[in-house]
């Protein structure tokens, strides 16, 4: 674990994502594999690159990553929120840039719990007057 610069956490929904930087030609490991062939999608691959694009750090670090829960969507969101706070605890000078585009912000919106007498969290059961 010390070969890495940098350690940090994100999370999004259910999902959690452990970031590990270190210095290197820009390659990003989710999971024991290329992250392209986890997130095939473009706007996925553009929400994970963010933070280094906005930093102009895409070719500086390397990034090996695991992350748990949720879907794919959630899991990019939490990988763009960890590689964003490991760039931070490398280099403070980041933060202001990342601030500025949201990128440290963690989204606190979760699914609503279901409520006891219901069959959801709003749904309700058909009412009948008589």
């Amino acid at each position: 674990m010390k070969q890495y610069l940098s350690y940090s956490t994100g999370r999004r929904k259910t999902s959690v994502a452990r970031v590990f930087m270190k210095k290197g030609k820009g390659t990003i490991i989710v999971n024991d594999k290329e992250f392209k062939e986890i997130f095939t999608r473009i706007d996925h691959e553009t929400i994970i690159l963010s933070p280094l694009r906005v930093t102009n750090s895409e070719d500086s670090f390397d990034f090996k990553i695991t992350v748990k829960g949720g879907g794919i969507s959630g899991q990019a969101d939490a990988i763009r929120l960890g590689i964003a706070r490991a760039l931070v605890k490398y280099n403070d000078k980041f933060r202001e840039i990342l601030k500025k585009y949201g990128l440290l912000t963690r989204d606190p919106r979760m699914v609503e719990r279901k409520k006891p007498g219901q069959p959801g969290a709003r749904k309700k059961f058909q009412f009948s007057k008589r």
